[in-house]
């Protein structure tokens, strides 16, 4: 790990109540990760791992209660730390039975406009976020450059319009939108996906942010924009260098983008470390569903070792009814004799296997 990351998040839990289950919905639970400046790190894992509502807990964006319950996530801006999470405890009380949460009470009201007050100088300039819906995500009743130039003038020194318009025409032209001064003035409902990811991708490099958040960049684009919008990320992480959380269904995007995985599995970290290591087919060490997610790549090698697409066994991890040992027990298909009662009732910790790659499964213990 670096010994002064650029954002550091500790044992972060996000919990939603479901009324009708009268239970919690454990969305993210117990995730500890860091971002060294200058790094991308890729999260990957299937739909409800927990992937999304980690970044969006870090730009204080959980809306629905009870949310953020407990963590730390602290961020380094302009040489002094920032606790992001700063008079959490303040607000929440948590009941506990055997060491599991069963209960939380908290100040929803308070909690929001405490999150407000820490984030008004941090979101948006310091951290900018690309959702995974561009369309929905700008607003439909303004011009897309109308929406940068308000955020320029909002984050940036670029406080006049005519400024602010010609920063925003330097990103759209960066970022490869044709004809910038013809699409300035286009609503959203009248560019395509691709254009309005360009523009989102856009508008969150316009402020020069520390730190970006990319929530499934890709997702809803057909293969080729999705390709354009892979090399054009690549480009500006070549060009700028800027320290990114990207999060992706897509492994080869992960693969191609990434300094660092961290591989999310039923709203915890299971696996952690440098891309070359967990995402190389041919290191060995790896926990289970990093093995299978690998596995289930509908690739040249896997087909040809194969013969046909191999499906993750089981069904996904329902988080309201979380195990007491390894979350991945239930699919696991490497599960022996010795550690067997180990992993059905005590959860491990994450454990450093090689320098900097860390794995929670009881296969690497002793």
């Amino acid at each position: 790990m670096s010994t002064d990351p650029l954002l550091k998040i500790e044992d972060l839990r996000t919990y939603f109540y479901s009324r009708s289950k009268q239970a919690f919905i454990r969305s993210v639970d117990g995730v500890s990760v860091e971002i060294a400046r200058g790094e991308t790190l890729g999260v990957v894992g299937e739909s409800g791992s927990g992937k999304s509502i980690t970044a969006l807990s870090v730009m204080g964006l959980v809306s629905a209660g009870p949310g953020v319950i407990r963590g730390e996530i602290s961020f380094k801006s302009n040489g002094k730390r920032h606790d992001l999470l700063k008079d959490l405890s303040s607000y929440v009380k948590i009941i506990r039975k055997n060491d599991r949460i069963m209960s939380v009470q908290k100040d929803i009201v308070g909690w929001g406009k405490n999150v407000d007050r820490v984030m008004k100088t941090i979101r948006g300039k310091e951290i900018a976020m690309i959702f995974q819906n561009p369309k929905s995500s700008l607003n439909p009743f303004t011009s897309v450059g109308n929406q940068i130039t308000e955020a320029i003038q909002l984050h940036t020194c670029s406080k006049s319009e005519s400024d602010a318009k010609e920063r925003a025409l330097y990103w759209f032209d960066r970022v490869k939108i044709d004809s910038p001064r013809l699409r300035f003035d286009n609503f959203p409902y009248g560019l395509s996906g691709g254009m309005c990811q360009r523009a989102m991708i856009a508008m969150a490099l316009a402020c020069e942010p520390s730190l970006l958040i990319a929530d499934e960049p890709t997702t809803g684009l057909d293969a080729t924009i999705q390709s354009k919008i892979v090399d054009l990320l690549a480009e500006l992480k070549s060009e700028f260098g800027i320290t990114t959380m990207l999060i992706s269904h897509d492994i080869s995007m992960i693969s191609r983008l990434s300094d660092c995985v961290a591989v999310m599995y039923g709203g915890t970290v299971v696996e952690y470390g440098p891309v070359r290591n967990i995402l190389a087919s041919d290191f060995i060490s790896k926990h289970p569903y990093t093995q299978a997610l690998l596995a289930s790549i509908p690739s040249e090698q896997n087909i040809t070792e194969h013969g046909y697409l191999r499906a993750i066994e089981g069904d996904v991890l329902d988080t309201i009814n979380t195990p007491l040992g390894c979350r991945f027990y239930g699919r696991c298909t490497r599960v022996t004799d010795i550690i067997r009662e180990k992993c059905k009732f005590k959860e491990p910790d994450l454990r450093e296997i090689a320098p900097r790659h860390q794995v929670r499964c009881w296969l690497y213990y002793d």
